[in-house]
């Protein structure tokens, strides 16, 4: 709310502030102002300062609350005599706290370098101003915050593979969670090292890459011939945009083409890929692809009639089937209540204010143009959402799987009709 914040060196109001403040934290990118225009380069750099606790702060907690769930019921623990203490040493602090930071220093420093060499050499920057750009657009990436410093976003470099390609990947990096980047060094040079992933490593690899494929093909057919958005391009520049738009909705958040201009049929498979979201202990929002491949295995299971879940070679607990409905069907109620909330206190179409509540929900930042249009009560709706969908998952998902208990006595079963 500083002055010195604006451009214009005036006071910003407290909703614009907060909404700002609350979507740079929470690593989303939805805006009510054009953040170029309207911030000044302290203003920015608060914003990039926000960006980057948030994502530390997430990856950090995230994994340090999936160590104490993995370690409270790992087996080795149990059947030593630590495990009565059932809490986290400060070793295991400290080591996941440096290697988060490692991973996300690494991630950003790189793609930092290729893209100011990029607006050095290919426009024509300034040492300085490319540098400043590299950073920004890089660590914004890596904690899929999706915030530019273009008013279009990077329409402007839509079909510029140096680009979009390290934007994309560094949002697909940040998005798989340091636990994948972890497990993935430590097996990186023994034999077999990929037979070695646990299960949630390769739930994690598979799903993103198989929902990463969808994306790009659906969006890519679906948009070739739209006039507004891929179709104005030559082959290579669609599928450059194609495949970038197939990584944002991993709630990343940037735009290479006009998000308002997608078909109708676009804009659902982007709803559903940024619902599901990315990698647990990592910087993308959603309620993870674990979450979601974990349902599905258990449909498969239910259609073939099967007592348990296998997979991979694993039994899947009971527990965590429950706590992988509880995160999803919670989600699905945030979502529809959103929804119906600004769908009251605007005018806007329901597959408009339904896309914008998930980009909420989710931390994504895609918009198709309303945020700045839906008054200071929506403004709070939209704040609200960013922040149970930032927190909202991890708190859930680990309080459910710390607070399991036994039960003294089963009642008698009985089966109700369903379906």
């Amino acid at each position: 709310m500083l002055p010195a914040a604006a451009e214009n060196g005036t006071r910003t109001d407290f909703v614009t502030a907060l909404f700002t403040a609350t979507s740079a934290t929470c690593v989303t990118g939805l805006a009510v102002v054009d953040t170029p225009t309207y911030w000044s380069a302290f203003g920015e750099l608060v914003i990039l300062g926000l960006i980057q606790a948030g994502g530390l702060g997430i990856m950090t907690i995230a994994s340090l609350l999936g160590l104490l769930v993995s370690r409270r019921f790992g087996l080795r623990m149990q059947l030593t005599a630590q495990a009565e203490t059932k809490a986290l040493d400060l070793g295991d602090v400290r080591r996941v706290v440096r290697g988060v930071v490692l991973v996300s220093l690494t991630f950003e420093l790189v793609t930092s370098l290729v893209l100011a060499a990029r607006f050095a050499i290919g426009y024509d920057y300034g040492p300085g101003r490319a540098l400043y750009h590299g950073v920004f657009h890089a660590v914004s990436a890596f904690n899929n915050a999706g915030f530019a410093l273009y008013t279009d976003s990077l329409t402007r470099f839509a079909t510029d593979a140096w680009i979009c390609v390290p934007i994309s990947i560094a949002v697909l990096a940040g998005g798989l969670g340091f636990p994948v980047w972890l497990e993935i060094w430590r097996h990186r040079r023994r034999e077999r090292g990929r037979r070695r992933w646990s299960l949630h490593t390769k739930i994690t690899v598979l799903t993103s890459g198989l929902l990463l494929l969808v994306g790009f093909v659906v969006i890519t057919i679906a948009e070739w011939n739209n006039p507004e958005t891929l179709g104005r391009f030559g082959p290579g520049g669609k599928l450059i945009a194609g495949f970038f738009h197939g990584v944002m909705p991993r709630t990343a958040g940037f735009n290479s083409v006009d998000v308002g201009q997608l078909e109708s049929g676009t804009l659902l498979v982007n709803s559903i890929l940024m619902f599901i979201g990315g990698g647990s202990a990592g910087t993308a929002g959603g309620i993870k692809v674990t979450t979601f491949a974990l349902l599905a295995f258990v449909i498969y299971a239910e259609i073939r009639g099967e007592p348990s879940v296998h997979v991979m070679g694993r039994r899947l607990a009971a527990s965590t089937q429950r706590q992988a409905l509880a995160v999803a069907l919670l989600s699905v109620g945030a979502v529809v209540a959103g929804t119906l909330v600004l769908l009251t206190l605007t005018q806007y179409r329901l597959e408009v204010v339904l896309f914008e509540v998930i980009s909420a929900f989710a931390t994504v930042g895609m918009s198709t143009g309303i945020t700045a249009d839906v008054g200071s009560a929506g403004h709070l709706v939209l704040v609200l959402l960013m922040f149970l969908g930032r927190v909202g998952p991890i708190t859930l998902a680990s309080a459910l799987a710390l607070r399991e208990r036994s039960r003294r006595y089963e009642l008698p079963e009985e089966r109700p009709i369903v379906g």
